[in-house]
């Protein structure tokens, strides 16, 4: 494929036409249409307004899709010849349909995909074939997958004919499939085990799944409605104003203040419990990427006011690899896992958490029930569960008989 250079792209989203992107002497402009359906604001940090928006840099709610790592190189690598390849064509190729969030852009210099029927779920878990499954999926979806983070992963479509769901089941015909290559060897078994014990301890988490051969980790997308629409979410770079690059700055009490800013009245006590949830669980297993990005907010379009926290995503144990590794962010003045121990009792008052002690002690439970239940899976990654295991060990011998009692 052969582009022009990409200097304008139209936005738009569910409820409408939002506005046109543009870069002019090396700075980003966003101008609203001067009639638009305000429920068709693209951020809930960029209200409709006559006046452009103007950055030196990429807006940071049209950096968030942004692939890194090895989708990014890949796509470097494939379209090397299409022009220059640079934020812009990178947010054309990736952010057409597929992007998570609501906010969708479009240029008649780079045409949509063709109509594909996807792949079905049971066909990705039980894959047994010669090549790589994850391989063949790149060569399909590489183009539109428009979701961050350094690790390999794909928005796929899902066939979902012949497949059967409950009733009320979420149905939204798109999965996120992450790969680990030979770099991070059993992230995907990882990924599940630190994902199980957040659903066991009662934390919100999409539907996901380990393959058969336990190389790809499966996630159902949580930004679409059973019908499909396309919900808002925005990262905590994005409301925080961070750029990708920065998401490492900045401390976990930022994020709960975030919350009760961002998110709607009645929905800031949950958020902030499950804030607290997702951090405490991040200490106990030793997640050390934690970082903005890896929370975030879902909601309808800016006038419903009805934000609410995202389900818990991207949870993973990072000292079996990085044994020295701290936690992504601040926590009450530490990025220190042992030390953060006891300052989680500090940042449950940032949360509003009651009886912080008890739920510590009831997440441990849900630890350990998990890696009972996990044993024969743990069996073949003995150094990922020691090391989930150093954490929660390290954690009961502080709160484990006073959470109990």
């Amino acid at each position: 494929m052969k582009t022009k250079t990409i200097e304008h792209l139209r936005v738009r989203t569910p409820q409408g036409d939002s506005g046109m992107l543009a870069r002019e002497t090396g700075a980003y402009f966003f101008q609203y249409h001067p009639t638009i359906n305000a429920a068709a604001e693209v951020s809930l940090t960029m209200p409709h307004r006559m006046d452009q928006y103007r950055s030196e840099l990429l807006f940071p709610l049209f950096e968030m899709n942004m692939p890194e790592g090895y989708v990014l190189e890949e796509l470097r690598n494939r379209f090397a010849k299409a022009g220059r390849f640079d934020p812009m064509l990178l947010l054309a190729l990736t952010g057409r349909e597929a992007a998570i969030g609501r906010v969708m852009v479009e240029t008649p210099d780079v045409p949509g995909d063709e109509a594909d029927k996807g792949v079905s779920l049971t066909e990705i878990l039980a894959w047994n074939g010669a090549e790589d499954l994850f391989t063949e999926l790149s060569h399909r979806y590489l183009s539109r997958t428009g979701v961050s983070g350094v690790q390999p992963k794909l928005l796929v479509p899902e066939d979902t004919r012949g497949e059967i769901y409950g009733k009320g089941a979420l149905t939204t015909r798109e999965l996120i499939v992450k790969s680990a290559g030979d770099k991070y060897p059993g992230l995907a078994v990882n990924e599940f085990v630190c994902m199980s014990m957040a659903k066991a301890a009662g934390i919100p988490v999409a539907e996901f799944h380990l393959s058969e051969n336990r190389r790809l980790f499966v996630m159902r997308r949580f930004d679409r409605t059973a019908e499909g629409m396309a919900l808002g979410f925005e990262d905590m770079a994005v409301l925080m104003g961070r750029t990708t690059a920065d998401k490492y700055k900045g401390s976990y009490t930022q994020i709960a203040k975030a919350l009760q800013l961002f998110c709607a009245p009645e929905q800031v006590a949950q958020a902030l419990a499950q804030l607290f949830d997702q951090v405490a669980l991040s200490c106990i297993v030793g997640n050390g990427d934690a970082h903005l990005k890896n929370f975030g907010v879902l909601y309808t379009d800016p006038l419903s006011i009805d934000a609410r926290m995202a389900p818990a995503y991207d949870i993973v144990n990072t000292t079996c690899y990085i044994p020295e590794d701290g936690l992504a962010l601040s926590l009450k003045g530490t990025r220190n896992l042992f030390v953060a121990r006891l300052e989680l009792m500090e940042f449950a008052r940032d949360c509003d958490i009651a009886n912080p002690q008890q739920r510590i002690g009831e997440i441990l439970e849900a630890c350990e029930t998990t890696l009972t239940g996990q044993a024969a899976l743990l069996r073949d990654f003995p150094d990922i569960e020691t090391a989930i295991r150093q954490g929660v060990e390290q954690f009961q011998l502080t709160y484990g008989k006073k959470a109990a009692t």
